[in-house]
């Protein structure tokens, strides 16, 4: 059976409140799903990033993926990439791709009758996740009733934004970081995100000053681009220090491994290329003795970092989270801190809302 049909549309979804990290602020996400057709079945995949999206999805990749195999995921893949090659793959072409890409393996699941998580070849029944949010915005009734949902549910990781407003406001990070070590508790991971808002010597400085604070995981303390002050901040401070959300090719996160930045490598199936790039840039890691972490959109990771082996977590993003549970009927519950795909349901088991999707379509 060959794809007969690929189709796109954007959904602007308000946030529930005001978000910002160190370096950035918004009050809505995109949602841009993508839905590949043989015959009666259908796949979905999306991505969160820009309208403009969808118009690369229509564009420049169905014409490379209409009328191929359906079981060729791979071979339409690398024709998308190759009709990607003028656009550019980097930014918005790339987050098409990459929900592209999730809906042909969806698509091929369902066409099998089978979980997307056993086609992939799962090698564990649940993923770990922690908590994400902890926004800049938030004062402290918000942050304290969010940390105190997710350790409610037995999540034992949590992850707070910090650096605000360009690392400009160092004795407020560091109330707040006070804060959610105080309303967690010692039994509980503590993650922090600078969203590369600091600079090198800052964000040790940072790190020494929140030392009692017991501080696990150090995303982006730096420029993600600034693979040597990645390095020289990985060797100066104790939690793990992480990047790699912005990969969108492989070359991008053999650099970033090469060059010894991180202690884990984040990848994001919406941005890296989906699934199949997922897979090689898990690959790549573990050459250089690395686990890898899924950024964000939890639903759109559970099958694959099922599938993989040095996966060490998922991130249960706020704003995501209450995006898919909006949207679509068969998402997950994180009780116990772990996801757990659903063997009774094909593909990766979401199905669309179209009532709840409908008020929020860009037209």
């Amino acid at each position: 059976m060959s794809v007969t049909a690929l189709t796109v549309e954007a959904y602007t979804i308000p946030t529930d409140a005001p978000e910002a990290d160190g370096t950035l602020a918004w009050d809505s996400t995109t949602m841009v799903l993508v839905r590949a057709r043989a015959g009666d079945c259908v796949g979905l995949g999306w991505t969160y990033g820009p309208v403009a999206c969808a118009a690369v999805v229509t564009d420049l990749l169905a014409p490379a993926v209409v009328g191929r195999r359906e079981e060729d995921v791979a071979g339409a893949h690398e024709a998308m990439v190759r009709a990607l090659r003028n656009a550019g793959r980097p930014g918005i072409a790339g987050c098409a791709l990459s929900a592209v890409d999730v809906a042909l393996w969806d698509l091929k699941a369902r066409l099998l009758s089978l979980p997307l998580h056993r086609l992939l070849g799962a090698v564990r029944d649940a993923v770990p996740v922690y908590g994400s949010g902890g926004f800049t915005t938030y004062d402290h009734t918000q942050l304290e009733r969010q940390l105190s949902d997710w350790t409610g549910r037995g999540i034992s990781r949590v992850k707070i934004k910090i650096a605000e407003s360009w690392g400009s406001r160092p004795d407020r990070d560091l109330d707040r970081i006070r804060q959610a070590r105080a309303v967690v508790g010692a039994g509980t991971e503590l993650f922090v995100d600078a969203n590369g808002g600091y600079g090198r010597k800052q964000a040790v400085r940072m790190m020494d000053e929140a030392a009692e604070y017991d501080i696990r995981w150090f995303e982006e303390p730096v420029s993600s681009d600034d693979l040597d002050g990645l390095r020289q901040v990985r060797d100066a401070v104790r939690p793990d220090v992480t990047a790699g959300e912005y990969g969108y090719d492989l070359p991008y996160f053999r650099r970033m491994c090469a060059a010894g930045a991180v202690d884990c490598l984040q990848a994001d199936v919406s941005r890296c290329g989906g699934i199949t790039e997922w897979l090689r840039v898990a690959a790549v890691a573990a050459a250089h003795g690395l686990e890898v972490s899924g950024h964000c959109a939890p639903h759109l990771h559970v099958h694959v970092a099922a599938a993989t082996v040095n996966l060490r977590h998922l991130e249960w993003f706020h704003d995501h989270v209450r995006i898919e549970s909006t949207c679509f009927d068969g998402t997950l519950d994180p009780a116990g801190g772990v996801l757990h795909p659903d063997d009774g349901a094909v593909g990766h088991g979401l199905t669309p809302r179209t009532a709840d999707l409908e008020r929020y379509r860009v037209r």
